[in-house]
């Protein structure tokens, strides 16, 4: 059960709180929890921490905390959920999530965490049936509510989703074009000692459904070598049984789109691109070379290629240049390496010559680089989409695939 919700910018100011039970939770832990998360700023903290008080949940998303608050057992992955189930719906509300839209809609905010959740327990947690008791912001809307001196947007009808044997799906879906779309989309989480030996690399992926379909569709989906995938986690719409004993996905879709399964393929033998860094220092100077390349072509175009790192403590000045895109120190001492693109004439580089402060004669602490890159079209892991069957509508739907991979955490060490 969990007792209060706090939203937390990233200078650690609440903007949100919502108390779930009777028992009030004191503000007070907020900032307990930032001095907790400034303290283990350089790794990552933990998604479950325990305080002198309280046991206490955190999900992070695009500059935004979300805290949970217990003081009682409770199964940690069921807190984790829900918040990332209010983040997701959130973010499906309001369109993006940072600290400025929060406080534009902080009304919508609390009605959302109030439907969420009732007395402490998850309640309605399908985005169909939130939008149909709460209206999402607009221009219309919001004027409304200024000339009217309205700020609630919760309907008075109950929701007809409540009432079916499917309520992740609406019983009447307006505007239905007769399509169906499937995307998978990964990230490649990868690690490079500094000897150029893959240490980890492994696909994280989602199946993400966009469905526009009349009526209540019945869905199955196969790959063509599902054995490859672990760790999997269903939308509440898959039923079970067809995959544990096919391993085919079968489900009622809700309408518009949707992440349909999550998945991890572990034990990838190769990463598409290479990063070969070389740092050498004597005499007060620290001379940089990295060249990047493509290591295996997955045979699509690769872009948003990034390289960055972190300047060593006691740096006093950096002058780094590139043969291919641009180079900028920012703020935070962090170099960035934009690349976007790799040409095929010439193999992008990085040199460059590191100031040490004075009195160093040595570099002691050698960065981590982290790299970045998309690629259109492939997934890295293998997984393929067998077919994808589709019932109960009046006529052949259009039915689309695509797959994405982006750089997750790929780091290569120095």
């Amino acid at each position: 059960m969990l007792q209060c919700v706090f939203l937390l910018s990233d200078s650690g100011e609440v903007m949100v709180e919502k108390q779930m039970t009777a028992h009030r939770v004191d503000r007070a832990i907020c900032g307990w929890f930032w001095e907790y998360v400034l303290a283990h700023a350089a790794g990552d903290p933990s998604k479950v921490v325990v305080s002198p008080t309280h046991y206490l949940f955190q999900v992070y998303r695009h500059g935004v905390t979300f805290l949970a608050c217990t003081q009682v057992e409770m199964p940690p992955l069921m807190a984790i959920e829900f918040l990332s189930r209010v983040a997701d719906v959130l973010t499906d509300y309001l369109g993006d999530l940072n600290e400025d839209i929060i406080k534009d809609n902080f009304v919508i905010v609390y009605q959302i965490l109030d439907e969420m959740m009732d007395n402490g327990f998850p309640l309605t947690t399908e985005p169909n049936i939130l939008k149909e008791m709460i209206a999402q912001p607009n221009i219309v809307s919001k004027m409304l509510n200024v000339v009217t001196g309205k700020s609630s947007a919760i309907g008075n009808k109950l929701p007809d989703a409540t009432a079916s044997f499917v309520h992740w799906r609406t019983t009447v879906v307006k505007d239905a074009s007769n399509e169906a779309y499937v995307s998978i989309v990964e990230e490649l989480d990868a690690c490079v000692n500094r000897e150029g030996v893959l240490v980890k690399c492994e696909a994280c992926g989602d199946i993400v459904v966009n469905s526009s379909l009349p009526g209540v569709p019945e869905l199955t989906l196969s790959f063509a070598n599902p054995t490859i995938i672990n760790d999997v986690r269903f939308h509440p719409c898959v039923r079970f049984r067809p995959w544990e004993s096919s391993q085919i996905l079968s489900f009622v879709p809700p309408d518009g789109q949707f992440k349909l399964m999550s998945y991890r393929v572990k034990k990838l033998k190769t990463t598409p691109i290479y990063v070969k860094p070389q740092l050498s220092s004597d005499l007060g100077n620290c001379r940089v070379n990295v060249m990047v390349g493509i290591r295996n072509d997955p045979g699509k175009p690769i872009d948003s290629i990034t390289v960055q790192f972190q300047l060593p403590p006691l740096i006093a000045s950096a002058d780094l240049t590139a043969n291919h895109g641009t180079v900028d120190i920012l703020a935070d001492q962090t170099c960035l390496w934009t690349i976007g693109h790799i040409p095929k004439d010439k193999a992008p580089s990085l040199s460059g010559n590191l100031r040490l402060e004075e009195g160093l004669a040595h570099l002691h602490v050698f960065p981590t680089f982290q790299v970045k890159f998309r690629i259109m079209g492939v997934a890295l892991s293998g997984l393929q989409i067998d077919r994808l069957e589709v019932k109960n509508t009046p006529s052949a739907p259009y039915k689309g695939f695509r797959a994405q991979t982006q750089a997750g955490r790929y780091e290569v060490r120095s």
